[in-house]
């Protein structure tokens, strides 16, 4: 059964970086881009735990804080690297409140967002 978790106001991210937030018992990174958009991934990196949050964003593109691996945001997929990273869907509402949809086991929803030109 998929929760919508309100994390916080997307104010509380500064453009062009990311946030940890605890949605449940999960900790999840929540990352606000130069253009606006949001991307939620797992916290930490799959390599060797690096607190994603404190990567560097560019684009659609993170940049893992502790060895350069590189994640797409949109899709999770490793560009640098041998694994990949565990995406949520995030939406900002009109009172800029992010909600993060997630699995009770912490899993993602059983349905991602594909077409990237609406999000």
């Amino acid at each position: 059964m998929t929760k919508h978790i309100r994390l916080g106001l997307l104010s509380e991210i500064p453009k062009g970086e990311g946030r940890t937030f605890l949605a449940g018992m999960h900790r999840v990174a929540v990352f606000h881009s130069r253009d606006g958009h949001t991307f939620a991934t797992q916290a930490d990196c799959p390599h060797k735990g690096g607190p994603l949050a404190d990567g560097l964003v560019g684009g659609t593109t993170l940049i893992c804080p502790l060895h350069e691996w590189t994640f797409d945001l949109r899709s999770g997929m490793a560009i640098s690297g041998t694994c990949g990273l565990r995406t949520y869907p995030v939406t900002a509402g009109e009172d800029g409140t992010l909600v993060l949809d997630i699995e009770e086991d912490g899993g993602q929803p059983p349905w991602r967002v594909t077409d990237y030109s609406k999000t």
